[in-house]
């Protein structure tokens, strides 16, 4: 008989089927809340500080206060992974404003929700080919750089629903938003870099991206390679005439793009930059300065 899966709530572990959150939760009424979604790889857990880094400093944008302190989150996102007897794992951690009333007055809401999440994925981290998606280029463009959800990476993903949609609509796998101004942004849940002539470009933040933490190494993995990479304005016109396009993401690792509108993006396969940087990124994810391992102290059980 398979065991259930454990999920941390509010400082308790409960089974998935009865982990629940009330109808008068603030994240589920507003969206007002943040998460983070993180991978564990064969007993490690993947730029685990970042990520944590990352959900308090939306939540202090947002002015949520976490209950617990960095060492506190940490702790139960490890333990929710030793419960779980995961090693090879995507987890969600996910902080929501509390039970208030149908106001949308945060006051309302005396404490936040916590919860995280931890499922099992599969290991598969030796040679691969990466996989190859249709992309369109989406009508609705990104929120403005003066909004919240691109740099904060909050609950509510209704921009980002609304393009995936639109590509689904046209049969295509995602999309890839504009700006503001028209250049290109990011993909639903990903961020997107393309090769030209040998040089790989990627958005600057100022194109209203969320600030990723795969993109981030991403980055510094092409410079550790000696490949060129720069962050700049990219446009629509080099999008679909660049060589190669790829995407990355804590849960898609890093996508090729075959096509964009229905226009092959170079031979309509992964390119020579795109295989290399996942053929590196698969062996980096393991390496032991790159994670937080799970098993290494079962002191920190919580």
């Amino acid at each position: 008989m398979e065991t259930e899966l454990q999920v941390y709530l509010n400082g308790e572990y409960v089974p998935k089927s009865k982990a629940t959150v009330s109808v008068f939760d603030h994240g589920v009424l507003y969206g007002d809340g943040v998460f983070e979604g993180i991978r564990a790889y064969s007993g490690s857990v993947f730029q685990l500080d970042p990520h944590v880094d990352r959900l308090f400093a939306s939540a202090n944008y947002i002015q949520l206060k976490i209950p617990l302190d960095k060492d506190k989150i940490t702790r139960v996102i490890l333990g929710t992974l030793r419960r779980n007897k995961l090693k090879d794992a995507y987890i969600r951690v996910v902080v929501t404003r509390g039970i208030g009333d149908l106001g949308v007055n945060p006051e309302s809401c005396r404490e936040p929700t916590i919860f995280v999440i931890a499922e099992p994925v599969s290991s598969a981290l030796g040679p691969k080919e990466p996989k190859v998606v249709r992309v369109i280029i989406s009508s609705v463009r990104r929120d403005s750089v003066d909004a919240t959800t691109h740099e904060v990476k909050s609950l509510n993903y209704l921009n980002s629903i609304l393009a995936r949609l639109e590509a689904a609509n046209v049969g295509a796998d995602d999309a890839i938003m504009l700006d503001s101004r028209g250049f290109v942004s990011e993909g639903t849940a990903t961020n997107v870099f393309v090769v030209i002539e040998g040089v790989v470009y990627t958005p600057r933040t100022s194109s209203a991206i969320l600030h990723g933490i795969t993109r981030a190494r991403i980055i510094r993995l092409c410079r550790e390679l000696g490949l060129m990479v720069v962050e700049r304005e990219i446009t629509p016109f080099e999008l679909v005439s660049a060589n190669e396009v790829f995407m990355v993401g804590t849960k898609s690792e890093i996508l090729a793009v075959g096509s964009v509108n229905g226009r092959l993006v170079g031979a309509g396969r992964a390119g020579t930059t795109t295989k290399l940087l996942l053929q590196e990124f698969t062996k980096l994810v393991t390496r032991k300065e790159e994670g937080t391992p799970i098993y290494a102290e079962e002191s920190l059980e919580v």
